[in-house]
């Protein structure tokens, strides 16, 4: 009976356009009062308690970090780098388009963020070479729900909190099915193309596939210092996500210069000279090197006692003066009598630089540019944690009056298994994708059908899979689908016609749910190799 009115309670306040967080926190605190024998100081304590979640502080700094990454500049050198990797197929600005979305998913953990920043661009250079307005819409709008697929995800985040599944294996979970969906989109683009005879673009080389992975890599080399970080044993995911949002400030002010007070000046200006630009380029790509080199070899050497800082820190030099001098020598003229003169050359453009830093570098913090991220970003966490404390609420008055458990004795008793259940699920979550937002729904769904997917031995790392993929088709069906809106808004077409155009692609992501929902391998082999199995106690 308990079970019944809060679930009506919950649905009745819905319809009613109540919004989700204060239809599940009233809910609750009604049944607490009028029909559980909790007492109603338990409210505050509970809400207490979910505010402290050390897993939750994972959200607001990647919401940072997909704001500051979340940049015209960033979206663009990702966009030319697809380009160059696959625009060269039939139907290759649309597949170069998926393969963008892919990697700045990577980046955002965020659909909307990513149909925004990449379909702003994508968008109108497919209609500039041929194609039609409604499908560069439709491959946009599903290609951006990867969004919340690949790694890292603020849904996968929500459902860890939700569930205390581990966020790092949650993260892993999502990287084979993230390649796997993107790939089934490319195919059929590629089979649509050639049936609609979609251009092609020229292929110009693996050097232009070079110069866009070297434009577009202090972009994705936050890939790499989230997951390497997490599973090379250096941070949490908590604390990955801090770095991440320190990193992607750092680049878009003082590498990319894409906002801030340094906006639109170059590094290397048209006045120095080509012995200047050797010069810099030369010990760029050294320091870079350096960079790199460092991070990736303390990920891979954390746990190693035998290899010391100061190994790594020379070797690292002696290979990055070596790149320095080869590229000092491959682009210069003169030989190596020449090369001193080249590389001290680009000292002085280093100088101007590190003082235009220097000069600007308080107010980089205060600029207009940096607020604005930093409101939006405040904005964002503050609905979606008001949302989680409130579904965290809700989860407390389920587990306390035995309603999943209770569920899950009446699921067996009529013949349930785990084949039937995950039908069950998956129609849920279709229907409920349809009218409300991902995260709120994931909250009001996970606590109930967690324990009873735990009874009939369905893996939780598994379960966190079916759901984020059950949201991404949530966002691309009527009427409440949000990537439906974003592109409705950045393409002007009406929402009817942006529907149409992404029927086709939603067909390829319920068969990508079939094959996630009965291939548990697809989730589960990468985290349990590098983590093992998660173990739930009952």
């Amino acid at each position: 009976m308990t079970a019944a009115i809060l679930f009506i309670l919950v649905l009745v306040l819905l319809f009613l356009g109540v919004p989700v967080a204060v239809a599940l926190g009233l809910s609750s605190i009604l049944i607490i009062a009028f029909f559980s024998a909790d007492s109603m100081s338990s409210v505050a304590l509970q809400l207490f308690t979910a505010s402290q979640n050390y897993t939750l502080l994972a959200i607001p700094f990647f919401v940072l970090a997909s704001a500051f990454m979340s940049t015209g500049g960033v979206a663009n050198r990702i966009i030319r780098f697809a380009i160059a990797a696959v625009g060269s197929f039939r139907g290759g600005l649309a597949m170069a388009s998926v393969l963008a979305c892919m990697l700045f998913a990577a980046l955002s953990g965020s659909s909307p963020a990513t149909v925004v920043a990449i379909g702003t661009i994508a968008i109108a250079g497919m209609r500039q070479v041929g194609y039609s307005k409604e499908f560069a819409s439709g491959v946009i709008a599903n290609a951006g729900t990867l969004g919340i697929l690949i790694p890292p995800s603020i849904v996968m985040v929500v459902y860890s909190a939700a569930t205390d599944v581990s966020v790092g294996r949650m993260f892993l979970a999502g990287v084979i099915p993230g390649i796997v969906a993107g790939l089934m989109l490319m195919i059929a683009i590629y089979v649509m193309a050639r049936y609609k005879n979609l251009p092609a673009e020229p292929w110009k080389g693996v050097h232009e596939l070079v110069e866009g992975g070297k434009q577009a890599g202090w972009g994705m080399f936050l890939i790499i210092i989230i997951l390497g970080g997490i599973y090379g044993g250096v941070f949490t995911p908590t604390e990955a996500a801090a770095v991440a949002a320190v990193y992607a400030f750092f680049v878009a002010i003082f590498i990319y210069r894409d906002m801030g007070p340094m906006k639109g000046i170059p590094w290397v200006s048209e006045t120095d000279s080509d012995s200047r630009r050797v010069g810099f380029s030369a010990t760029v790509y050294g320091l870079a090197f350096f960079f790199v080199w460092m991070i990736l070899s303390f990920f891979a050497t954390a746990d190693s006692e035998t290899v010391t800082l100061a190994h790594r820190f020379w070797v690292g030099v002696i290979l990055s003066v070596a790149i320095t001098i080869a590229y000092a020598l491959w682009r210069g003229t003169g030989g190596v009598s020449a090369l001193p003169s080249y590389l001290t050359a680009g000292f002085p453009v280093w100088g101007r630089n590190f003082g235009l830093m220097g000069r600007n570098f308080l107010r980089a913090f205060f600029n207009e540019e940096t607020r604005k991220v930093m409101v939006d970003a405040s904005r964002t966490t503050i609905m979606l944690m008001f949302i989680i404390v409130n579904a965290l609420l809700f989860a407390h008055v389920l587990t306390g009056e035995r309603i999943p458990q209770s569920i899950a004795e009446t699921m067996i008793g009529i013949g349930f298994n785990w084949f039937t259940f995950l039908i069950a699920v998956n129609v849920l979550l279709l229907i409920g994708g349809q009218f409300m937002e991902p995260s709120g729904l994931l909250l009001i769904v996970a606590p109930v059908v967690f324990p009873i997917a735990m009874e009939l031995g369905v893996d939780p790392v598994h379960l966190g899979i079916i759901m984020v993929v059950n949201m991404e088709i949530g966002m691309i069906t009527p009427p409440i689908g949000l990537n439906l809106f974003v592109t409705s808004g950045i393409t002007g077409m009406s929402l009817m016609q942006v529907v149409k155009a992404a029927l086709p692609f939603v067909a390829v992501l319920f068969v990508f749910l079939i094959l996630v929902t009965y291939l548990p391998a697809l989730s589960t082999t990468l985290p349990y190799a590098l983590m093992g199995p998660e173990i739930v106690t009952r």
